[in-house]
């Protein structure tokens, strides 16, 4: 956690947010909720549809049928949006903001981190398109919508074929990370370990890594599970991924934002939180296999 601690300091970490941190908020903002209105839209029963294919493949047969995500994205942007829910709510939200990562990637398409930096008064710029990469300011956070933004549907990674497009890691958005993590360590947060996404991510910033002249000199990268999982330690582990993790039994959401309250206070020259904390992240040099968690 100290090394952690001191490469956010040193503005050395790219934040990588998931559907955990929006969910936090009480919102449906999950691939299941998805699938359940697009089932709905198309005259299925919810439990029905999710038989016919994978979650993409559902979304694209909406697409086809429909000609459009239009109506989806509005529904999306309403439900994931209502008028109830207060951003100042989220201790989450308040403790990513008062990091100061210099960049943010997320993969959710709603709009709760821009507005968490619109409240606390933080700057930055929001990076969906090729067209956002010619305006990127200095001094400003960049929060860069790695599958899209639900302001643009053409952005959005939503359906089979611009997975599919995505999977190549040639999109404008794929080469800016393919730079940034040449130079920064990254640190996931939000993730369920399962996330097919995700993993794909490790897989790839790993050969990045691999295939670079600097390999020797791979920033350490972390992500935060609010439970132990041995095997899967191992095998982030073997892609230079090195995980922290709560006591066992903690509720998701309090977990995360211990872990990142633990975090500032580390950033700030605080001690350690010894409530009960984190542990993990930082073991042994970044790659470096893990062994097996000891239970307890």
């Amino acid at each position: 956690m100290d090394d952690l601690a001191a490469a956010v300091r040193e503005g050395k970490i790219i934040l990588f947010v998931g559907a955990g941190v929006s969910m936090n908020l009480g919102l449906p903002s999950s691939w299941q909720a998805l699938i359940d209105r697009i089932a709905e839209d198309l005259g299925y029963k919810p439990q029905d549809y999710k038989k016919l294919g994978e979650f993409y493949a559902l979304a694209e047969y909406y697409r086809i049928t429909k000609g459009d995500f239009g109506q989806l994205r509005s529904w999306m942007d309403e439900h994931w949006h209502p008028d109830d829910v207060r951003i100042e709510s989220s201790a989450i939200h308040r403790l990513i903001c008062s990091l100061d990562f210099p960049l943010i990637y997320t993969t959710n398409y709603d709009k709760w981190l821009e507005r968490a930096f619109d409240h606390y008064g933080k700057r930055y710029v929001k990076i969906s398109t090729m067209a956002d990469l010619l305006k990127v300011p200095c001094g400003k956070t960049q929060i860069v919508k790695f599958h899209g933004d639900i302001e643009d549907e053409d952005s959005m990674v939503l359906d089979e074929s611009s997975y599919f497009q995505r999977l190549e890691f040639e999109t404008p958005l794929d080469i800016k990370l393919r730079a940034d993590v040449l130079s920064r360590g990254v640190l996931f947060i939000g993730y369920g370990l399962s996330d097919v996404n995700l993993r794909f991510m490790f897989y790839k910033l790993s050969r990045i890594w691999q295939n670079s002249r600097r390999a020797g000199d791979r920033p350490a990268s972390y992500i935060f599970s609010p439970q132990p999982n041995a095997v899967q330690e191992a095998i982030f582990g073997q892609w230079g991924i090195q995980m922290i993790t709560a006591a066992d039994g903690a509720d998701p959401a309090q977990a995360l934002e211990s872990f990142l309250q633990d975090l500032l206070r580390r950033r700030d020259g605080g001690g350690p939180d010894t409530q009960g904390g984190t542990r993990g992240g930082a073991r042994g040099p970044a790659g470096a296999k893990p062994g097996p968690r000891q239970a307890g």
